[in-house]
């Protein structure tokens, strides 16, 4: 496990490379594989999900949570969302069908399809419960300091989210103390 002092890169490589270990143990089995990761704003969780994608190659799907939040309120129902609608299927071996969230226009968008043909990788802030446990074999939550997080948090996405950082912090406070992620967790990382 790496110290706070190895580093983003080396907390996600560690990360990554214990998620790679987590799937070449699983038994064989009919449905595609469903990879949670979950952690605060800016704890590296779409960092890993990208990196998991490159490391497995071949038929990977990721869907962010970011792209099921309807809105700066809605991280419990974005979540939900996720597990009912893309998880479950794909876990029962079934395409899902989904609606992306139009943030300019805050309302529902595009519908999308995540083929139940590959590993499923769910990445986002509320991903963690005891319910989407239940159908994902993998379960990641990744720890950072908050002055790490919100560092990363605003130079990813600038001037837009400042205004709402400590909007969606009160959210994941809520999803912490009302879904534990951290006891539903397979695989725990310290990010620095």
């Amino acid at each position: 496990m790496p110290s706070s002092a190895d580093g983003f890169d080396a907390a996600i490589e560690y990360a990554a490379r214990s998620v790679q270990d987590a799937l070449q143990a699983l038994p064989t089995s009919g449905s595609a594989p469903v990879i949670v990761i979950d952690g605060r704003s800016g704890s590296g969780k779409t960092t890993l999900a990208g990196r998991l994608r490159t490391m497995l190659g071949g038929d990977v799907h990721v869907v962010a949570l970011d792209d099921l939040y309807p809105g700066w309120d809605g991280l419990a129902s974005g979540a939900e969302a996720a597990r009912l609608e893309i998880m479950e299927p794909v876990a029962a071996g079934r395409d899902a069908r989904w609606h992306r969230w139009d943030w300019a226009r805050d309302a529902p968008g595009e519908q999308m399809i995540t083929p139940a043909d590959g590993p499923l990788i769910v990445e986002g802030c509320g991903a963690l419960t005891a319910a989407s446990a239940a159908v994902a074999q993998i379960r990641v939550w990744l720890e950072s300091p908050v002055s790490s997080r919100r560092e990363r948090a605003l130079a990813r996405d600038g001037e837009a989210y400042r205004p709402h950082w400590e909007r969606w912090a009160a959210q994941e406070v809520v999803h912490l103390a009302d879904d534990d992620p951290i006891a539903h967790a397979t695989i725990v990382v310290d990010v620095p």
